[in-house]
């Protein structure tokens, strides 16, 4: 399989862009390098020894589990 040159490079850019638009391909951009970023800190600290870092506080608290409401219950 022969490997991509500079224009077939460009080529796939502008049809990226095309197809998803400039903020929303800036927006991948930002979450892709926000997870090689977290992806690196979490293998150097296994690498390390030392524990990983906390989780984000959205992922440390399991969610509540429904309750259901009094009207609800036929039984």
């Amino acid at each position: 399989m022969p490997s991509l040159g500079g224009w077939e490079w460009v080529i796939l850019a502008l049809i990226a862009l095309l197809l998803f638009g400039g903020s929303r391909l800036a927006g991948i951009g930002k979450n892709a390098g926000k997870a090689i970023r977290e992806f690196k800190e979490e293998t150097s600290a296994l690498r390390s020894g030392a524990s990983p870092s906390e989780p984000p506080a959205s992922l440390a608290q399991p969610a509540s589990p429904a309750t259901p409401e009094s009207g609800t219950d036929k039984s």
